[in-house]
């Protein structure tokens, strides 16, 4: 997605990017914030402080692209730092709560670019607020899609391989992978029905021996 170009100088605007872990999310947020950096553009960029997993003061990817960024306790720090700022990027929106849409509403109605990037789901597959409502308000919307570890198909899901805590939990590769809609749902059973499929397919196609005469 190209990035959009605004009719008049001081219309602000919401970009949202929302999917699954391993979506690539969190590439397209920095491919979007380097940009405009190298237009010159004044910018800042925040990640929540809980996001530890890889930099404290870094926006990471789970590929290692990487940029500097400040790490906020909540929503509202953002407005306390951004706003000299011409452009706004927030990676992992989810985790700084409901306070996030108003803040983003507010950046916007400052004549600011804000780019927010983060999960649509939780590992239940439930709408992680407060993304739903930032797409309910965002003029840009991008939706990033991953593939399924257990069958190769397109993913749109996180799921989560063990059982801890609860709604949020800080994690990589060792706790969450992506699912497509039917892999998840079919949880710990995933892997071993796919593969039963893919005997059973080859078994199948598997050309029969012709009898002797």
């Amino acid at each position: 997605m190209s990035e959009p170009t605004p009719p008049y100088p001081r219309t602000g605007w919401i970009e949202v990017i929302v999917g699954s872990m391993y979506s690539g999310k969190t590439e397209e947020l920095i491919r979007r914030l380097r940009r405009a950096q190298i237009a010159r553009q004044k910018v800042e960029i925040f990640k929540p402080r809980m996001d530890d997993r890889y930099a404290r003061d870094h926006i990471v990817s789970h590929s290692d692209q990487r940029i500097p960024s400040r790490a906020v306790k909540s929503a509202r720090d953002v407005l306390r730092h951004a706003h000299e700022a011409q452009v706004i990027g927030i990676d992992e929106g989810q985790f700084l709560g409901p306070g996030l849409v108003a803040v983003c509403q507010a950046l916007a109605g400052r004549g600011k670019r804000v780019i927010v990037a983060g999960l649509d789901q939780d590992y239940l597959g439930r709408p992680f607020e407060p993304m739903p409502e930032l797409l309910a308000i965002a003029e840009y919307i991008t939706k990033t899609l991953a593939i399924c570890v257990v069958c190769g198909a397109p993913a749109n899901r996180t799921y989560r391989k063990v059982k801890r805590g609860g709604r949020v939990v800080v994690g990589g590769a060792d706790l969450y992978e992506a699912r497509c809609r039917r892999c998840f749902e079919l949880g710990p059973r995933a892997a071993r029905v796919v593969a039963a499929e893919a005997a059973a397919g080859r078994a199948a196609v598997r050309p029969r021996s012709r009898s002797s005469r």
